[in-house]
């Protein structure tokens, strides 16, 4: 028997940006020992690349797959999200009994699909829940009873609650603690200025009005009080159109750094680009950030900073409280106008005592690592 034949085989599925970066980093421990391919439900899967390969049909949805805006299921059904449903199940069914696991990483949506293509014993890495809010209905429960063999939860009180319908769950720690990306970029050396703040202005359709909102918002600010300025771009979104969006022209001297994407400037301010799969080192050099991000909002609180958030009248009001209600006082919600990013930005830029106020209870609500190696030993691997 060839070596590659009695390693084991998996396959990781992902369903969302972020959800791509945790699989990604799974799927690169399990690769030293193992067989391994990704399905990215949706998008590029672009976080996979040198990792492992990319199987399976993926979909574009204009919601990129968030479910933070109102109506966004609504609009990705309208404008032919339902077709996306047929090659994923043709694919789902294909790849019955290929595999020795089947890892899954994101929402419930995953674990319907294998329920509805005859898929059994799971490995379910559920990254949307946080326990702060709605629990597991009773319809989430008997799906991922009926699919899973082994959960994996965010907090205590989801994996209490799907242990008393009788299925193995446990929440061993933040899984996207251990799963933060890191990359070739030293945001460090780029420092100049007493304090710095990372941009993310998330990976779906409202990228560029993001961050043009988050430019105005500097823009205000005394030039004695700029901070460095970092922007992790997330793999699929133009640099170009983050520029014109934002009123900055773009440079042309490049690093050797393999993430290092330039800079874009208007003369007063600078902010230095990078790849998002280097978001973790721009996160380790600044003291705030600006994130409309969902899974590296998680992150940025975890590691103790504070995180200034956007809202908007397109917001789903249950998500966001769900959410808030777990960050608290680490995320600082303000509308999403100029004036009111800069205020909340020049309070926390002031004052050194309440960012680390912040921070303290951002990486208490969030948790630590550790659930990673809990994961692999599931695995075998």
């Amino acid at each position: 028997m060839s070596e590659v034949a009695s390693r084991q085989r998996f396959l990781i599925i992902s369903n969302g940006h972020g959800e791509d970066w945790i699989a990604a980093a799974l799927a690169a421990r399990l690769v030293q020992n193992s067989f391994v391919e990704a399905y990215p439900v949706v998008g590029s899967g672009n976080a996979y690349g040198g990792i492992c390969p990319v199987v399976g049909p993926r979909a574009r949805l204009e919601s990129g797959g968030a479910r933070t805006a109102k109506g966004s299921l609504r609009r990705d059904l309208a404008k032919g999200g339902l077709a996306m449903l047929p090659p994923a199940l043709r694919f789902m069914r294909s790849v019955r009994g290929r595999y020795d696991r089947i890892v899954v990483v994101g929402d419930v949506m995953v674990p319907l699909l294998a329920w509805l293509t005859g898929h059994r014993d799971l490995i379910y890495i559920d990254c949307y829940k946080t326990g702060a809010a709605r629990l597991y209905s009773p319809a989430e429960r008997f799906v991922i009873g009926r699919t899973c063999a082994k959960v994996f939860c965010r907090a205590d009180n989801l994996a209490a609650l799907l242990r008393q319908s009788g299925i193995d769950a446990t929440a061993p720690g933040n899984l996207m603690m251990d799963t933060i990306p890191t990359g070739d970029y030293d945001a460090q050396s780029r420092r100049t200025r007493p304090l710095a703040i990372t941009l993310l202005p998330g990976s779906r359709g409202e990228t560029a009005d993001n961050f043009a909102r988050q430019i105005a918002a500097l823009r205000q600010l005394p030039a004695e009080t700029l901070p460095d300025i970092f922007l992790a771009v997330a793999g699929d979104v133009s640099v170009e159109d983050l520029a014109e969006a934002g009123g900055l022209r773009r440079t042309t001297m490049l690093s050797t750094e393999g993430d290092d994407l330039g800079s874009l400037s208007d003369g007063k301010l600078t902010v230095h680009m990078l790849r998002g799969r280097a978001m973790g080192n721009a996160l380790a050099a600044s003291d705030i950030v600006l994130s409309q991000a969902g899974t590296a909002s998680v992150q940025a609180l975890g590691l103790g900073k504070p995180v200034i958030h956007m809202t908007s009248p397109k917001d789903r009001q249950s998500r966001f409280l769900d959410e808030q209600q777990l960050f608290g006082e680490a995320r600082i919600a303000v509308p999403g106008q100029a004036d009111a990013v800069a205020q909340a930005l020049a309070h926390l830029l002031e004052s050194p005592d309440e960012r680390l106020r912040l921070g303290a209870i951002g990486r208490e609500r969030i948790g630590g690592q550790g659930a990673l190696d809990q994961v692999l030993a599931a695995l075998g691997a």
